[in-house]
């Protein structure tokens, strides 16, 4: 990937120049050849993709199926998406509605290619927003490559917001959470959860999220993150612990003390 964003520092500063510099950064990584070509062909070729098959058949049009629904990772996984797609999600058996990632039942409902649905690849104004998803993706994983705590609070900062804004019960948007890695991943951090926490049982790990939440916030209940200034607030707490923990990976704790004291 030719395009290297600027990110002159971490933690929240860093991340304060990324925000200032958010727009004209994305634009520019939108307009390289490499993104226009891949978002051209997208545009000209996805109506006339029928079936399950038809799309993962095509890997250049699956190239940004996927990466509009940060699941780039499994582009060679062609059986498994196939079966994502062909399913749907109307059945409670759909693969999508097995598994806890809901990224999964998106990019099927996306797509509408399983049974009884209506197929959306001819929408042109569905496959224009899926294939601008999937720039700002990219440019999440672009800013990624350079500091992966950026890209995490990127994604957080569309993601937690809507995920917040579901109307289902309380304690299963926080198993949507969990669900997902990125979130998850920026949500143990911003509360100071240890990497062993993901070994308790999934009903005890929802206590012990709601509790730490509850001690920072005020507040257990993921709606809350439909304000953007929450969703600011943790991500900078975020940030923070995040950086806390590089430091302490590299230096001693009397340095860390000084540089903290310091600060």
């Amino acid at each position: 990937m030719t395009f290297q964003p600027v990110i002159p520092s971490g933690g929240v500063v860093g991340w304060r120049f990324l925000q200032r510099t958010y727009d004209a950064q994305l634009e520019s990584f939108a307009s390289s050849a490499v993104n226009e070509r891949e978002t051209k062909y997208f545009l000209e070729n996805i109506g006339n993709v029928q079936t399950a098959e038809d799309l993962v058949s095509d890997r250049r049009l699956l190239q940004v199926a996927l990466g509009a629904f940060g699941l780039e990772d499994d582009i060679n996984n062609r059986y498994f998406i196939q079966k994502i797609l062909s399913d749907g999600t109307s059945a409670d058996d759909a693969l999508s509605n097995r598994l806890a990632d809901r990224r999964y039942r998106e990019f099927s409902e996306a797509f509408g290619l399983g049974p009884g649905e209506i197929r959306r690849t001819g929408l042109v104004t569905f496959m224009e927003d899926i294939a601008q998803d999937n720039v700002v993706s990219r440019f999440e994983v672009a800013v990624g490559e350079t500091d992966e705590t950026m890209r995490i609070s990127l994604y957080t900062q569309h993601t937690l917001t809507d995920l917040a804004a579901q109307d289902s019960s309380a304690d299963t948007k926080w198993f949507d959470l969990m669900g997902q890695p990125p979130l998850r991943s920026m949500m143990e951090t911003a509360l100071g959860l240890p990497s062993s926490f993901a070994q308790l049982d999934i009903d005890r790990q929802l206590e012990v999220f709601k509790d730490r939440l509850l001690g920072v916030t005020g507040s257990d209940d993921l709606a809350q993150f439909t304000d953007e200034a929450a969703v600011a607030t943790l991500t900078d707490q975020y940030l923070a612990r995040s950086q806390i923990a590089q430091l302490q990976s590299t230096i001693s704790p009397a340095q860390t003390a000084l540089i903290l004291l310091g600060g």
